[in-house]
């Protein structure tokens, strides 16, 4: 996705340079939490506040990567995994750190690591990084930019 860049001319869309990561997460603070981190480190997150949104960005092709929220009510974690990755993105969960069951079958559909909530709360900034392939920010330089895409998928 892609967004007007700073003294381009009218009209003219510029490429903010970033990955493409579609998030589906039903909580809206997780979701506004990793929003928030990707954005920082230069990629371009869409939202997907449902199973229907996140289908429908995995159709577009407009993302790379996806992050799943695993413990989710409203959707299949591990289906939604599995689609991601079927669909040729990379995939990074996450879920609770004693649900051993639940963390093997996102691995075994597809995902690339299952990611304790506390670790993305504690070092999120660092394992998105890691992930990304981009440097983790100095300590004291994060701004978070203006958005250069769609942060919310379109209602399906």
């Amino acid at each position: 996705m892609s967004g007007a860049g700073a003294g381009a001319p009218a009209g003219e869309v510029v490429d903010p340079g970033g990955e493409t990561v579609a998030i589906l997460a039903d909580d809206l603070i997780w979701a506004t939490r990793l929003v928030g981190q990707l954005r920082t480190l230069g990629a371009v997150p869409i939202r997907a506040g449902s199973a229907d949104a996140f289908a429908a960005v995995l159709a577009s092709g407009a993302a790379s990567r996806a992050i799943v929220d695993l413990t989710a009510r409203a959707y299949d974690g591990v289906a939604m995994t599995r689609r991601a990755a079927e669909a040729g993105l990379r995939v990074l969960c996450v879920g609770q750190h004693d649900d051993r069951a639940l963390r093997t079958a996102a691995l075994a559909a597809g995902a690339e690591r299952v990611h304790a909530y506390r670790k993305l709360f504690e070092d999120g900034h660092a394992v998105l990084a890691a992930w990304l392939g981009v440097p983790v920010p100095a300590p004291g330089t994060l701004v978070v930019p203006a958005p250069a895409g769609p942060a919310e998928a379109p209602p399906a």
